[in-house]
């Protein structure tokens, strides 16, 4: 814990943005850093609450000892604090931009409406950790002469490629892109987290013995069966990459699109590369001076909302099919858990204009080009109401309701024809694996995050490859001493 009375003497605070006006001008990150002195004092709010529910089940997947590092920050021990945070947590700087922060809806202050600044403090760590060098490569002492593939350079494989690497064991990862990050570099854009942070993760993996292959697409250019030739485990982490069907007539015209191509090609443009890729091959797609669409209320959408501001789009609508939430909940009834309540994103901030309860009927068009949406509105069982339809103007629009599993086309395609791997029983294009061995059935075939769990949190998939990471090194070594 931090100051005794500190949830009593001081106000909570987080980062301040830049003014919408400024910061859709630009795909860099808005937030206005806090001085140290006043991230010592948020992290002296965390009070001694008895039960920490921020790093419980509820609270933080990677278990992250929030209230012990808040204690250190407060007392400006950062380089112990960033010890502990690297402890539970390989990458804080990715989780302390882009994470919802759980653990702040799971903190005791929460029931005030006045959690810790949890999120805040956690970024704070490691960048302050990155300026005094504390991040650098810790290489291990000694070789175990096993060797470990790994496919997929997203979340889920880069924090187990680092566990592995740092016992011991030569670690290979095999990215189909031409950089490392999966859909945490291509498919966050900028604006949330700027990607040099990956960059220099690679650097100082690199630096501990990891070794990435880039341009590789297993499956295709690189059979499984190979690598599980030639090396004591092979584990898959690649992510969930293919759209839920919309099941929307009118998908054909010109100018309706998925929402992670958009995103993709993007961040493409903004890192300086060949916006054609092995995966995403597609026209430029460009919102400036057009009306847009976005079909769909989660976290892919308000990056397309986001995204097509900053292209200078004339107008943002958002559909979502879900009726308003309550600006307040109940926190008797939720509490610890996340809440369902009325969230406005920094983007839908920026001048979305943003509509609940309503279907998408149809995309509508003249000569092959998109013109509108027909939509309507529903009631509480998300049946159409009759009379109620209604046409909004879209030159634009973007499907952004979720992932149905990975891509199937690669990996799967070959693991499924000659390797026979059983995939999940519910989800029917994910692999099967528990969350304790995440062994498939293939041996020497381990996966782990999307790939696994179905579309998930950035801090779900550092959580499973720390996971895998432990159980390939017990099944290579006998024992670990990696964290479960």
């Amino acid at each position: 814990m931090g100051k005794v009375t500190g949830f009593l003497e001081i106000d909570r605070q987080v980062h301040k943005y830049q003014p919408a006006s400024d910061r859709i001008r630009h795909f860099r990150e808005f937030t206005l850093p806090m001085s140290d002195k006043e991230v010592e004092k948020q992290a002296a709010r965390c009070m001694d609450c008895g039960i920490p529910f921020c790093h419980g089940p509820t609270g933080c997947p990677v278990h992250n000892q929030i209230p012990d590092w808040n204690d250190l920050v407060y007392n400006g021990d950062w380089d112990n604090a960033i010890r502990n945070l690297h402890s539970t947590n390989n990458f804080p700087e990715f989780t302390g931009r882009i994470c919802p922060a759980p653990c702040e809806e799971a903190c005791t202050l929460n029931l005030e409406d006045i959690p810790v600044a949890i999120k805040t403090v956690e970024q704070a760590i490691s960048d302050k950790a990155y300026e005094l060098g504390h991040i650098r490569p810790y290489p291990a002492e000694h070789k175990t002469g096993k060797r470990v593939a790994i496919i997929g350079s997203g979340p889920a494989g880069m924090a187990a490629a680092q566990q592995l690497g740092r016992v011991g064991h030569e670690v290979h990862v095999y990215e189909r892109e031409s950089k490392a990050g999966g859909l945490l570099r291509f498919g966050i854009p900028d604006f949330k987290m700027e990607k040099h942070y990956i960059d220099r993760r690679v650097e100082q993996m690199k630096g501990e013995g990891v070794t990435f292959h880039y341009g590789v697409n297993v499956g295709v250019d690189k059979k499984v069966s190979e690598l599980l030739a030639d090396y004591d485990a092979v584990l898959y982490c690649g992510g969930s990459e293919t759209p839920r069907p919309a099941g929307i007539p009118g998908t054909e015209f010109e100018g309706v699109f998925d929402a992670m191509p958009y995103l993709v090609q993007q961040n493409k443009r903004v890192g300086g590369e060949d916006i054609q890729s092995v995966a995403w091959k597609q026209e430029p797609i460009l919102a400036g001076g057009k009306h847009v669409v976005v079909v769909g209320g989660g976290d892919t959408a308000s990056d397309c909302v986001g995204t097509a501001f900053r292209q200078g789009a004339v107008r943002v609508t958002q559909l979502d099919i879900r009726p308003q939430p309550p600006e307040k909940e109940d926190k008797l009834a939720v509490w610890p858990y996340w809440a369902t309540k009325m969230r406005t994103s920094s983007s839908q901030a920026e001048g979305a204009q943003r509509e609940f309860q309503v279907a998408t009927l149809e995309f509508i068009g003249e000569e092959g080009q998109l013109t509108g949406v027909k939509c309507c509105e529903v009631d509480e069982k998300r049946q159409p109401i009759a009379g109620s339809e209604f046409v909004i103007r879209a030159d634009l629009a973007f499907i952004a309701i979720g992932f149905s599993g990975p891509m199937t086309n690669s990996v799967l395609k070959e693991m499924g024809e000659s390797l026979k791997v059983t995939t999940d029983a519910r989800r029917s294009s994910n692999v099967a694996a528990n969350d304790r061995d995440y062994k498939t059935t293939v041996d020497k075939f381990y996966t782990a995050g999307d790939v696994r769990r179905g579309q998930s949190l950035v801090v779900w998939a550092i959580r499973e490859g720390r996971q895998a990471a432990r159980s390939i090194d017990e099944a290579l070594m006998g024992k670990s001493v990696l964290p479960r």
